[in-house]
């Protein structure tokens, strides 16, 4: 089930929208009033309302929006690259330049205090991470650097699965684990549990040209 298609149909809308995401991102979602969000805005209180009926529809116009952010920039990657590991390279770069900086209570906030905005919207993600998935094993496949054989549904669903736990603080607690420095984890993990000896020791010269060593993590 996807999002509602609220959104908004003028050109400061979308800016307001744009905005207030990037409050939440900073702040987290439970600690910010619709007072706090105006006053970080710029603008009254009633501006706010005449776009937004209170603090839960704009949580879900920001999310409608983001989702359709996010859709549209994964899928001007898709087919790009020189090949299949560099295109899921691409992504997961997009990715974690989304996930830097993000407050940690974000999922947690959604999850406990906006459930049906949150439900819609990780279904959504999931249908955008399930396709993008499928067309970038079929890609690897013809490649050849992915091996035959692959079960491209049951593949492209474990790495939904894997995607989720990203996000679950009691698997990586902020202060301990940075969102973008595991994603990077997953994509070594996820590239090498799928790839030919081919597509395996093309990921190694990737990473190796490309990323730096896995960070250390703290320790308290």
């Amino acid at each position: 089930m996807e999002l509602t298609d609220e959104r908004p149909k003028d050109e400061r809308g979308v800016r307001l929208l744009e905005e207030a995401a990037k409050v939440f991102m900073s702040c987290g979602i439970k600690g910010v009033t619709m007072d706090d969000m105006a006053t970080r805005l710029g603008i009254s209180k009633k501006t706010l309302y005449q776009h937004v009926k209170d603090k839960n529809d704009l949580v879900e116009k920001v999310l409608t929006q983001f989702s359709e952010h996010n859709r549209c920039k994964i899928t001007s990657l898709l087919g790009k690259g020189d090949n299949a590991i560099d295109e899921l390279f691409d992504i997961h770069t997009s990715l974690a330049v989304q996930l830097r900086g993000i407050h940690p209570s974000i999922h947690f906030d959604l999850e406990k205090y906006h459930p049906e905005a949150f439900r819609r919207w990780m279904d959504s993600q999931r249908a955008e991470i399930y396709t993008c998935q499928a067309q970038n094993l079929e890609r690897g496949i013809r490649e050849g650097l992915y091996r035959e054989g692959i079960h491209i549904p049951i593949i492209a669903t474990i790495y939904i699965a894997r995607f989720d736990m990203i996000f679950d603080g009691t698997l990586f607690p902020p202060e301990r684990f940075a969102l973008n420095e595991v994603l990077w984890e997953l994509y070594r993990y996820h590239v090498r549990g799928i790839a030919s000896p081919k597509g395996i020791k093309y990921l190694e010269k990737k990473v190796a040209r490309e990323m730096r060593p896995s960070p250390t993590i703290a320790r308290k």
